[in-house]
């Protein structure tokens, strides 16, 4: 008889049968295991990622504070004030574009673009930093703000922190100077962070200008705070307080840029100025230092860096005056007879022509079967080179073009800094343009041809300026012919006053002029502004600057934008954008200059009547100003800079009046 197996037996099949219950029961627990772990990694994963770190130290950015911009005398012109901002932290959101999202855009009003952008961004930004607060609504107002506080329990991830805001107080006057600031882009964040700089999602930067151009000067270095929060974002004060001492790197604010600018000055400059576009500038002549510059139209750089609306930004762009262009360095104009200065300097260097030589003026000038106006049309008679400036006879520069040609001109005008930058930096510029016979061949069909010379010579034809150009010719004319590069900045200063930088006058260029050309444009220019029947000579007496013990040296320019008809148009008869732009550039006091001006009306009529009267405006605060402080040396200030000025004229106010003005000066007066 065989005996029976061990499966064959009652506890055999036992023994089996626990094996296969052990092996289902394994199996059953790894798949619970499984489905706990896709739930916690895959359902839940955000949720319980954002509470494995609620516990661990969240380190917050202390921005900040910018640096100051002051005037030289230490008037504050900008600063920063506090704003508060939201922001939304990705990690701490919870049901982020489901719930909280929707619930900030109803307290903010935002539309469906908006919200649908914030979406984008904070979606972007779970990806990419999750744990760093992006902000969504930049300088709330007290009742955004208190809308927030009261719903907090129900914004997930979101949180209100002051944060310094730049603030400009001087408003629109000096805004292509001292630029704004927006929001960095992805592009400039990745190349920044390549370049070590320390940037983040948000932050705001410097745009056109000083803030621009001094963008890593201004900017401070962020601090940083360590807490400890919770799975909402929420502080836990009591394990926050144990941090100790290295919870908190403070901040270090950037450093002060004194400026080379005078308020004081700044203000006449603005007051004086009658124009809607056009342009200002005062240069120191022994230094290149920019002491007052005016551009109009400007812009409000409180209101680009802000909130500013897809309407008042379609408003600034669609304006016909262009208020975003500088019109001081960036817009080129016809000089017209402020542009005589160089042609005059051009003959006598050719030994062509004296200060004595005498050209018949009958009121136009013949080349071949064609006649060049002189502006007064019956002529100003026998000229020399003097008179010539004097009374801005056109007659005289045509002979000398005619005599030299166009590039003795051009060579004068390149030396002195036309057709090439200033080399200023802070500022937009264009090259303007010094044209040439080589010029003309390769741009004007036919070429080069005598015609071209004689517009040249009087600052018309192709020949363009830019108003800082202009100024810093002037200057260079008035120190004995040293080209300066022109300067904003004076120096920078830390928090406390001490000095970072300073900047000392940069040479560009020194021009051979003889002490005896000089002498005779000067003396035309003494007579332009001194002599009765000059130019200048009547805004120069309405000015007071006789009494004041003050001589200048000036020209005035009237530069046509359409070529004359066979009847010459009074400025109110014209449409404004037709209308003749008005120049005046001045050297002070004329035995030493010290300062140089130069104006332009843009379509503002005639340069005797619609720019000298501003100019002259400006000398007379320029010599007030030193005058009272050499009896009160004014102390260093640093106090708030509070405008006084009334507004800017529109379009509007200058086509209406402007005309009416002109109209009552003659061309022999006004040019």
């Amino acid at each position: 008889m065989t005996p029976p197996t061990l499966s064959e037996t009652t506890p055999g099949r036992d023994l089996k049968r626990r094996f296969v219950w052990v092996g289902l029961a394994m199996v059953a627990g790894l798949v619970a295991l499984a489905v706990q772990l896709y739930r916690l990694q895959i359902t839940q994963g955000e949720e319980y990622a954002a509470k494995s770190v609620a516990n661990f130290v969240k380190e917050v950015r202390l921005r900040a504070d910018r640096g100051l911009i002051k005037d030289r005398r230490g008037t504050i012109l900008v600063d920063s004030r506090p704003s508060f901002d939201a922001f939304v932290t990705p990690a701490f959101c919870t049901n982020c574009a489901e719930e909280v999202l929707p619930r900030l855009g109803e307290l903010l009003g935002w539309d469906e673009v908006s919200r649908k952008k914030v979406e984008d961004q904070v979606r972007l930004a779970r990806r990419t930093a999750p744990f760093q607060p992006l902000p969504v609504r930049i300088d709330l107002t007290r009742d955004e703000y208190d809308r927030i506080n009261a719903r907090r329990d129900m914004l997930d991830g979101v949180e209100v922190v002051p944060v310094p805001h730049r603030n400009y107080r001087t408003g629109s006057v000096l805004s292509h100077v001292l630029g704004y600031m927006n929001e960095i882009t992805t592009d400039e964040l990745e190349k920044l962070k390549s370049e070590g700089a320390h940037y983040a999602l948000g932050d705001y930067i410097g745009r056109r200008g000083l803030e621009r151009y001094f963008e890593s000067t201004l900017r401070g270095t962020d601090g940083v705070r360590k807490e400890v929060v919770n799975a909402r974002g929420r502080i836990i004060e009591e394990f926050s307080d144990k941090l100790g001492k290295e919870a908190v790197v403070s901040s270090r604010p950037g450093n002060n840029l004194m400026l080379s600018i005078d308020m004081r000055l700044q203000e006449e400059a603005e007051r004086a100025f009658p124009a809607a576009a056009g342009a200002v500038v005062a240069v120191d002549v022994k230094t290149g230092f920019i002491r007052a510059v005016v551009s109009r139209p400007g812009f409000d750089p409180n209101l680009l860096t802000g909130r500013i609306t897809p309407a008042q930004m379609a408003s600034l762009a669609k304006d016909p005056l262009q208020p975003m262009i500088n019109r001081v360095s960036a817009d080129h104009f016809s000089p017209g007879s402020t542009f005589k200065v160089i042609t005059a300097l051009a003959a006598y260097k050719s030994g062509h022509f004296r200060p004595d030589t005498v050209v018949n003026c009958s009121g136009s000038y013949r080349l071949g079967a064609r006649s060049w106006r002189c502006h007064k049309d019956s002529g100003h008679g026998p000229v020399n080179g003097k008179t010539a400036l004097q009374y801005s006879c056109d007659s005289w520069f045509y002979k000398v073009a005619d005599t030299i040609g166009l590039d003795p001109i051009a060579e004068m005008g390149k030396a002195l800094g036309l057709g090439q930058p200033t080399g200023i930096g802070v500022l937009a510029e264009v090259p303007g343009i010094m044209p040439s016979s080589e010029y003309h061949n390769k741009l004007s069909p036919g070429g080069y041809t005598k015609g071209m010379a004689l517009n040249s010579s009087m600052g018309q034809g192709d020949v363009n300026v830019t108003p800082l150009q202009l100024a810093l010719v002037y200057a260079a004319i008035g120190n004995g012919g040293t080209l300066f590069k022109p300067q904003l900045v004076e120096r920078i200063e830390g928090l406390d006053g001490e000095v970072v930088k300073s900047f000392e006058p940069q040479v560009v260029n020194k021009v051979d002029i003889p002490e005896a050309h000089r002498s005779a444009v000067m003396e035309g220019l003494i007579a332009t502004a001194m002599v009765p029947g000059g130019t200048a000579y009547r805004a120069m007496v309405q000015a007071g600057l006789k009494d004041l013990g003050v001589s200048v040296a000036g020209k005035t320019g009237t530069a046509q934008v359409v070529t004359i008809g066979a009847v010459r148009l009074k400025t109110h008869q014209m449409d404004f954008f037709q209308r003749d732009h008005a120049w005046f550039a001045a050297l002070a006091p004329a035995e030493d200059p010290e300062i140089a001006v130069v104006v332009l009306n843009e379509h503002g009529g005639h340069g005797g009547v619609d720019a000298a009267p501003t100019g002259m405006a400006v000398i007379r605060k320029y010599f007030e100003l030193k005058k009272e402080d050499a009896a009160n040396p004014p102390p260093r200030q640093n106090t708030p800079y509070v405008s006084t000025l009334p507004a800017a004229p529109s379009l509007d106010d200058v086509a209406l009046t402007r005309g009416t003005q002109v109209a009552g000066g003659d061309d022999a007066t006004s040019d």
